[in-house]
């Protein structure tokens, strides 16, 4: 079947195609050296400001809290030597109270025997046992983990 109009081959355009491009098109560069440098030496003299102003403001805590503690640690030595003392007192009177009907007790001794012939008058401090005598298990159980935790400073 032929068509009435004439065949029309598909050439070229008058004057030839463009030519190709084939070389690479590098993108657009938004950082370069200078400013990555700049920006890592500034970020660096910001961070060293803060770390110095931050070393300054905790080496002052650090003053305020050993004051406190120089302070308080003879008010609190102090505190803790007279609860001693008095919890000697209380085991003392509590020793009397229990042994009051027995003949010949005297309290400190064993049965008017002295337990340290050596000492005199001299003070000998009670053993852990000794000081928690009247004490239920949980309690003197507590005071020997917060004793063993006290030997770790």
């Amino acid at each position: 079947m032929a068509s009435s109009a004439p065949y029309k081959q598909d050439l070229p355009p008058k004057g030839g195609y463009a030519p190709i491009n084939f070389r690479r098109i590098p993108a657009r560069q938004v950082l370069n050296a200078p400013i990555i440098f700049g920006g890592l030496i500034g970020s660096m003299a910001v961070g060293a400001w803060f770390y110095k102003r931050g070393m300054r403001t905790w080496s002052t805590w650090q003053t305020e809290y050993k004051s406190a503690t120089l302070a308080l640690t003879p008010l609190m030595l102090a505190e803790r030597d007279r609860e001693y003392l008095k919890q000697c007192r209380r085991n003392r009177d509590a020793e009397a109270k229990l042994m009051a009907n027995e003949e010949g007790w005297e309290v400190g001794t064993w049965y008017g025997h002295p337990i340290y012939k050596t000492t005199g008058d001299k003070w000998i401090d009670v053993t852990f046992d000794e000081f928690y005598a009247h004490c239920d298990k949980e309690q003197k159980g507590k005071a020997a983990n917060l004793i063993n935790w006290l030997k770790w400073d």
